[in-house]
Order: structure tokens, then sequence, then C-alpha cells
């Protein structure tokens, strides 16, 4: 069996897809990778399906040892990374030794790294998914050091390519929003501020969402709203008035309400959002 040793997971490591959709009738979220573009990008530059499973890091730390010949790929957050005694690139197929370790250092920018393997991590699904869901609890454990996870067997040839284009990160990111199914129950002000300028990520930041700090959306309706569906994207307003906007991990539904949402191409970028980061958003 092909397999790799986890050495370091570094900050927090987990076994991510493209998560498990149509549940949510039996409140189970999608989860998955939370960069859905870099992640799929990983998969591409070794050959592997896009939903293949492979290994999300954050703020780099992750060292993974390997005992055969493999083909990785690390998108995603920038970092350094050494594969055995060599220096690799990001965005690029890497050929890994019997015996490398392939280690990634911390980003300069950006939250999220990808490591993909050819074949793809071959954990167990649950559900259908290999994805860990942190709210749900499903899928496999957070990665520990000494943990090893078996790898699969190619299913596609490897692509004739060299390098992807790397995306940027910019300082302050730019969001598109939408009006919400509850924007009605702010000020009629309340889109405006939240476009007027920037909110700042707080350190209550991880898979399910981010709190931000910012102008605060006032609500002219304060009666109980009922548990409603809760979106990749939303912007859920809590009494304080600052926003929480969902991401991979998030409930199925929420009891606060939302006067707006995070278009979907745009959450990939939200997902790589640090704490004390700026976010501003903007009309699509």
């Amino acid at each position: 069996m092909r397999k790799l040793e986890v050495v370091r997971p570094g900050l927090f490591a987990t076994v991510q897809d493209l998560g498990r959709p149509g549940l949510a009738s039996i409140g189970v979220g999608r989860s998955g990778a939370a960069d859905r573009r870099a992640f799929r990008l990983a998969n591409r530059l070794v050959g592997n399906p896009e939903g293949h499973a492979a290994i999300e890091a954050t703020l780099g730390g992750l060292t993974v040892r390997f005992a055969e010949h493999a083909v990785v790929a690390v998108t995603g957050a920038p970092c350094a990374i050494t594969a055995g005694p060599r220096a690799a690139g990001m965005c690029a197929p890497i050929a890994v030794r019997p015996g490398d370790e392939i280690s990634l250092g911390a980003p300069g920018n950006g939250l999220r790294s990808y490591l993909a393997v050819r074949g793809g991590v071959d954990v167990p699904p649950v559900l259908g998914s290999r994805a860990t869901d942190t709210m749900a609890c499903l899928g496999p454990a957070a990665l520990t050091a000494g943990c090893v996870l078996p790898v699969g067997t190619p299913v596609r040839p490897q692509p004739p390519v060299d390098l992807a284009p790397q995306r940027a990160f910019p300082d302050e990111l730019v969001l598109r929003v939408l009006p919400g199914p509850r924007l009605g129950w702010f000020a009629d002000d309340a889109l405006d501020a939240l476009l007027s300028a920037p909110h700042r990520v707080t350190a209550e930041a991880n898979r399910v969402g981010i709190r931000l700090d910012g102008p605060v959306l006032r609500r002219t309706r304060h009666d109980e709203l009922p548990p409603e569906a809760g979106i990749l994207g939303a912007l859920q307003v809590p009494p304080s008035g600052h926003p929480i906007l969902f991401l991979a991990d998030h409930p199925v539904t929420g009891g606060y309400p939302v006067p707006a949402v995070v278009v979907e191409d745009d959450v990939d970028l939200a997902a790589q959002a640090r704490p004390g980061q700026a976010i501003r958003f903007s009309a699509p």
C-alpha cells in the first residue's frame, strides 16, 4: 500500500475533498476544502480528478514523509517548500524520492495551503466524502504527528504541465456581496454601511466562519427569528451588529438574520483571510 507519514502537522491540518453536497436535509453540511479553487488546481497539477482528497494546511508548518516515489503539488497560500534537500516551487508538480520529506514554511500572506499527492489521499469515506468537517465532527480527525495516510492509485495520466499561474493575495480583500433574505430586518442604510468601510478579521476565525469587526449593521426588527437554512458565504448578523461570514464548515441552519451573501466565487478568497486583515465588501 502506498502511503505518506505526517511528521509534523503544523498549526492545523486536515484531509479535505470537495465535501458532502446534498445532505443538508439531514443536518449535514457540505464542508470540504475552504479554498476550492486552490484545492482543485493542486489536484489537476498531479493528474488527479479535482475531487480527490488532499491535505489542507493552515499557516504552514506541515511536514510529510514518503516511502516511495510520488508526485505532489502545493497551491493556495504561498510558502517556501522543500522536497528532501531541495527547494521546490508553488503551483508546480514536485517529484518526490523515497525517504524525502516535503515541508511547507509559513506563508507570507494567505492562510491555507493545499498539498495534493498523485493518486489522492485514500482514507475511508464517511457519507460519501473524505473531508474533515470540524463543525459536525465527521470524517478523519485533524492530522497529528506520526499518523499515516494511505495514497490511492493514479487513474489519469500525469499532465504535461510544469507550472500554473499563482493567484495574488492582496493585503485588503475585496468580496462581492448580494442582498440577503433578511435585509428588510435592518435599517435602510445597512447595505451602504456594509460597503462603506473595511471590516477587520478578528481572532474568532476558523473553518466554520469569520467574525468581523467594522461598521455596525443596525437592526430595525428585534423579534426572534426561527432557524433558517445557512449557506456558504452568508453574512449572519448577531445582536452585536458585527457580521459573521460563513465558510466551508458552516452550520446548516442559523438563528440570526442574513442581510447579505458573499458571491460564491469570492468565498475562496475569504477563506485565505488572516486575523487582523482588512476585508472590503463591494456590489457585484
